[in-house]
């Protein structure tokens, strides 16, 4: 498809009820949303959406790379993401080199691979990091930049990085004010404490997801996002927290929010789904762990009051073989691309009454806002891209990993029976997903080169 009329299917919308429309496709971009049955030009495909819902292609913007194999992982993870609906990447990278090689590389395995399109997050890891900010803004259409607040001293030289403090953070923040305000994503550990929590219990024997939290207690996150905030309000920056676990980070950045409103919040599927009482040992180690019962709560309070600004994945293509060991000798993270939109109908408006338009907000209009791709990405309007997930909100399928397709071959919500499943990616007007099947070969993604609160370049790569 490129030329062609959606027909029949009811939009969903971020800021108001979902409603029946015809869409008309020109040239790979959303010509007009019509009233159902309205004329077009003679000779236009028509395609039925009829019964179906359709979103606008949804974003995931918390994707690693580097977890699976090289060069397939673009191929594989892409077509998980098309599997779950998602028109859209945008994926991290960490390094402590500069980034111009790493940029190349990547670019050359994605843009033959792809079957969405993509962007990137660059981790923010040195001096040199700081330095070349701008440079990879203008130079390679990256507009966030990860810091992991953990990465500290000794810390960041046992991971090979050359380790950071608050005077790394503190002129990180204000480099970024300075080159225009990209957003500093910030991975809010306290790891002093951790460390200091984790060998006693260690010591005294643990070995559950319960004890994996208790390591990382709520104050190593909310500590750490508080010190970001204020930082932030002092140099002019824009901050995101990724997977926020909490209840006691939450209510401090609501209480922030009310001083300082360049603030923005993700949480991940994992957090409303799975405690720290689930069964799961190794294949549910995360980071941020897995929290209580009214941590989980409060997370879904945030999602139905807009605290929350969007959820992602975290996904991480890792394979059962590192995950599934004992918790200490088990890797941190797993997949989760496919699985967000499903777990949203399922859990959220299925059992929950979690309006539509909302998930629209979380998995497509707030990524898109936040990380520079309105308005070609992220809603149902002409003149954005024809990028959109044509859902069944009454259709039961078994999570089955082996019918999906990422390297990793587990999922959290294995054997689960999900309600409300995507039958349809469609990306810039091309069918990637059809009835949970990939149609067509990889290399139809294209690179998004996102520019500062202005439109991004499709398909630019230096």
């Amino acid at each position: 498809m490129s030329d062609f009329v959606l027909r029949g299917g009811t939009v969903v919308f971020p800021d108001r009820a979902p409603a029946r429309h015809d869409i008309l496709v020109v040239g790979h971009k959303i010509a007009a949303v019509l009233a159902p049955g309205a004329a077009v030009p003679p000779g236009t495909p028509e395609h039925s959406a009829a019964g179906l819902h359709v979103f606008p292609g949804l974003i995931d913007a918390h994707v690693h790379f580097g977890f699976g194999t090289k060069i397939t992982e673009y191929t594989t993870e892409t077509a998980y993401a098309a599997q779950g609906g998602i028109a859209t990447i945008l994926g991290y990278f960490l390094n402590n080199e500069a980034y111009a090689d790493v940029y190349k590389r990547e670019q050359e395995y994605a843009r033959a691979r792809c079957h969405v399109d993509y962007g990137f997050h660059f981790s923010t890891a040195n001096e040199l990091h700081i330095k070349e900010l701008g440079k990879y803004v203008s130079d390679y259409g990256v507009t966030s930049f990860k810091y992991f607040m953990n990465f500290k001293g000794e810390e960041g030289r046992y991971l090979g990085l050359d380790g950071t403090d608050d005077g790394f953070f503190w002129d990180l923040l204000g480099e970024s004010a300075r080159v225009g305000k990209p957003i500093i994503v910030c991975h809010t550990e306290n790891i002093e404490i951790v460390n200091r929590t984790r060998a006693r219990v260690q010591a005294a024997g643990g070995k559950t997801l319960k004890d994996w939290s208790a390591c990382k207690p709520a104050i190593t996150e909310s500590e750490p996002a508080l010190r970001a905030m204020y930082f932030a309000e002092r140099a002019g920056a824009r901050v995101y927290f990724p997977h926020i676990s909490s209840r006691l980070a939450l209510d401090e950045v609501r209480k922030w929010r009310k001083r300082y409103d360049q603030v923005w919040i993700e949480t991940c599927p994992h957090y409303l789904t799975h405690t720290e009482d689930s069964d799961l040992s190794g294949i549910g180690k995360a980071n941020p762990p897995f929290r209580s019962k009214d941590d989980q709560d409060a997370i879904w309070e945030a999602v139905f009051d807009g605290t929350i600004d969007l959820i992602a994945s975290d996904h991480s293509a890792r394979r059962r073989v590192i995950k599934d060991k004992p918790l200490w000798l088990a890797a941190q993270g797993f997949p989760g691309i496919a699985a967000i939109l499903p777990v949203l109908l399922s859990e959220g408006y299925h059992k929950r009454k979690l309006p539509l338009q909302r998930i629209c907000q979380l998995l497509a209009t707030g990524p898109a806002k936040i990380f520079d791709l309105e308005p070609v990405k992220g809603r149902i309007a002409p003149g954005a891209d024809a990028d959109f997930t044509v859902v069944d909100l009454n259709k039961e399928r078994k999570f089955v990993p082996a019918e999906m397709g990422s390297e990793a071959d587990y999922s959290l919500y294995e054997n689960q029976v999900l309600k409300g499943w995507p039958v349809k990616t469609i990306v810039r007007g091309v069918t990637v997903m059809d009835n949970g099947k990939i149609v067509g070969p990889g290399g139809h993604g294209k690179y998004l080169w996102r520019r500062i609160g202005q439109p991004p370049v499709l398909g630019k790569l230096s």
